[in-house]
């Protein structure tokens, strides 16, 4: 599966602050966060429910896999969204071990995964 997605009891903003708060107990900090909805509603368009995408970056790391390959560039910062669907609130990361399939490089799938499982240890803990 190219993503992990959990469920939680809270609401979207408490969700976000609660995943701010983790990621940067682990060193990745948000450097950008699109409200979907507020986003839209500037251009026009109504869009109904709750979605924040953040942009997340972890400056060694980011460092590192550029170092390695610079195609890895199109897939940073790493995303996280936070939504609500279906009444239940959402958060999940497209796999960073998935995304590096594409450059095709062996040496980036060990910092992959150790990212990978930092960013979900993070989701973990802000969901609680």
């Amino acid at each position: 599966m190219f993503h992990y997605t959990v469920e939680t009891n809270q609401s979207v903003d408490d969700a976000v602050q609660a995943l701010e708060a983790s990621l940067k107990n682990r060193k990745f900090g948000v450097v950008w966060t699109m409200d979907v909805p507020a986003k839209l509603q500037e251009k026009g368009v109504d869009f109904d429910r709750s979605f924040k995408i953040l942009e997340v970056c972890n400056p060694v790391e980011a460092k590192r896999v550029l170092t390695q390959n610079s195609l890895v560039g199109y897939f940073l910062p790493c995303k996280i969204v936070v939504y609500e669907e279906e009444g239940a609130t959402k958060i999940g990361l497209p796999k960073p071990t998935f995304l590096m399939e594409v450059v095709n490089d062996p040496a980036l799938k060990e910092i992959a995964a150790t990212i990978e499982q930092t960013l979900i240890a993070a989701i973990d803990e802000a969901k609680a």
